[in-house]
């Protein structure tokens, strides 16, 4: 897998959909605040257009989005899961104003807890971002969660080369959120242009996933 060949498709994926075009870019500013079109938007990008789609039906991008929103809710279960159990325990214990020993043990659970919610979604969102991709191109509920489909995509892609693109995006996206942190800073018009390179950083990212999804064909 060519990592910089991804980054270097991504970004002229995402300068392209852009640049010199400003009404669009203030359509997807707009669209972040009713995420559920930005939502749509980046399905389109799953799907594999190229160039960058524009914005052509807002009532199909608003549908998609929020089918997409509750396909990520769903995802999101085995974390709110993890969170109830030993945060609600912890809580429960700490509120009862008991012992050293049982707000020590409540600390404890909590910090368990977070350890073990950083694992649960690590490997959720390894499979999630495939599921969202898959739920793009097939408009199945039931395919974003085929994770035996999922996973037999993941193992063809390679499971070293897949974490290793996940890790290099990461770094990437890190890099860039320090960028518009700094220029959030600028007097008066910082944060106006930050503001506006958000959906630029969303679109970049989709188109990465995508790239990573179509290294391998998907199975049936």
């Amino acid at each position: 897998m060519d990592y910089g060949s991804m980054l270097g498709d991504s970004f002229e994926y995402a300068k392209e959909a852009v640049w010199g075009k400003w009404l669009k870019w203030v359509f997807l500013f707009i669209s972040m605040i009713i995420f559920p079109l930005f939502m749509g938007y980046l399905m389109e990008i799953y799907r594999g257009k190229t160039p960058a789609p524009e914005f052509e039906d807002w009532v199909k991008l608003l549908i998609d989005g929020i089918k997409l929103f509750i396909v990520e809710l769903i995802y999101s279960i085995p974390l709110l899961i993890v969170a109830v159990v030993f945060f609600g325990g912890s809580i429960a214990l700490m509120a009862g104003g008991g012992s050293d020993a049982a707000v020590a043990a409540a600390i404890g659970g909590m910090l368990l807890g977070i350890l073990v919610m950083i694992v649960v979604g690590f490997l959720v969102g390894l499979i999630a971002a495939f599921g969202f991709i898959r739920f793009a191109r097939t408009d199945s509920f039931g395919e974003a969660f085929n994770i035996s489909a999922i996973l037999a995509h993941i193992g063809a892609v390679g499971w070293g080369s897949y974490i290793i693109a996940l890790i290099v995006l990461w770094v990437v996206t890190v890099v860039i959120g320090l960028v518009i942190g700094i220029i959030m800073s600028i007097p008066f018009i910082g944060w106006v242009i930050a503001i506006f390179l958000y959906p630029v950083l969303g679109i970049f990212t989709a188109r990465y996933m995508t790239l990573i999804y179509d290294s391998a064909a998907a199975p049936a």
